[in-house]
């Protein structure tokens, strides 16, 4: 293969994890590429968008690194500082605390197109090249590094190619990493909702035998909801009038915020669980959703796709600093084999969660509500438990 003006890092895909890649390599004096093929849309306030994310105290310290947590912050961002979980068929409540916990907030709401413009907005500053708009036709590599061949004729040659374009990847089938599919039948319903009464900047989870109900708090007093339902019932409610809707909700929820009304359109997604096989070939590595994909119950799908990013920045900066190669097969395949385990721990406990909660069979239905309630009664067993959910070791 030969060689043109070799980049340091290509990165394909320029969501929320591709493009905080892109800004943390760069970050260490890297020659780093971005490749996206639709430019995202301006963020405005007054367009909230329907995917948000809660982010967790690590993912905020990347951010920061990274330069655009103070913007993100400053635009609209919404700290929790409780998270309630409890079971709709009783029992006892699980309540994580900030202050119990010795923290300001337990962590934070994010819209997804705030989260990417401003994110975007740091490229250029950071001396990242953007190919926009290009998709990745071709690919080739050898010991050396790989090449891209993008749609708008340009190819890019790189010591390190970094597939981050999502749970469909191009890249991921170019390279011929294959992926193990579970489909849960299930679709994820959101939409932007007012209460009755005041959010307590608390994350709300109630689990109903259909799957969990979820209301995150937002930085105007509204909250988001994410809904687990059936495909069916997923349609059912979908086709409902706002009033029928609001009273479906409102019943769901427990009405523990009082009425509930929704004020933005309603969309629903299917959910699966999706484990690349591999994580890493020759000069090709995964990360983010190309890598995992994992069920939205517990809110780790970004946290989990940019702790992926974390480790590989500090696996690349412990390498520069020790000066030897940061690109050498060994280094990359521990940093792959670290990243699979914690990403498959994660999707796997996800999907008991799913499975003993979205089940009204008696056992399940007995166990649930006391198993919540003998954790929050055991205050380091639920700091252990938000722990592990936050990343903290």
């Amino acid at each position: 293969m030969s060689r043109r003006r070799q980049l340091d890092v290509a990165v394909v895909g320029g969501g929320v994890v591709g493009s905080t890649c892109a800004l943390a390599l760069s970050a260490l004096g890297l020659e780093v590429a971005l490749v996206e093929g639709v430019e995202p849309p301006r963020w405005q306030a007054r367009q909230p968008d329907l995917r948000v994310y809660a982010f967790a105290a690590d993912n905020v310290a990347l951010l920061e690194a990274s330069g655009v947590w103070r913007d993100i912050r400053a635009a609209r961002a919404q700290a929790y500082r409780r998270m309630r979980v409890w079971d709709a068929a009783g029992g006892g409540e699980l309540m994580f605390d900030a202050d119990a916990l010795g923290r300001t907030e337990l962590g934070w709401i994010v819209e997804h197109g705030l989260l990417v413009d401003r994110l975007w907005a740091a490229l250029p500053g950071a001396g990242v090249q953007l190919h926009c708009p290009a998709r990745v036709e071709g690919f080739e590599q050898d010991g050396d590094g790989a090449r891209l061949r993008l749609d708008d004729g340009a190819h890019l040659d790189a010591r390190l190619v970094v597939a981050a374009d999502g749970a469909e990847s191009t890249l991921r089938t170019l390279v011929g990493l294959g992926v193990d599919r579970h489909d849960y039948a299930q679709r994820g319903l959101v939409a932007y909702v007012s209460t009755a009464h005041a959010h307590e900047d608390t994350a709300w989870q109630r689990f109903l035998p259909g799957g969990p109900l979820a209301f995150l708090p937002c930085a105007d007093g509204t909250s988001s909801i994410v809904w687990t339902l059936p495909e069916d019932e997923a349609a059912r409610v979908l086709a409902l009038d706002d009033a029928a809707f609001n009273a479906d909700l409102t019943r769901a929820f427990d009405a523990r915020l009082g009425d509930v009304r929704v004020l933005s359109k309603r969309a629903a997604f299917p959910l699966r669980r999706q484990l690349a096989r591999d994580y890493v070939t020759g000069r090709v590595l995964l990360l983010g959703d190309a890598a995992h994909v994992v069920h939205p119950l517990a809110g780790q799908g970004v946290n989990l796709g940019l702790r992926d990013v974390a480790a590989l920045r500090d696996t690349v900066a412990a390498a520069r600093q020790s000066r030897v190669d940061w690109t050498a097969s060994h280094r990359l395949a521990r940093w792959a084999r670290a990243r699979k385990s914690e990403n498959a721990m994660a999707a796997h406990t996800f999907d008991g969660i799913n499975r003993l909660f979205s089940n009204d069979g008696l056992g399940a239905t007995v166990l649930r509500g006391p198993l919540l309630g003998i954790a929050g009664r055991l205050p380091p067993l639920a700091n252990a438990l938000w722990r592990r959910a936050a990343g903290s070791r």
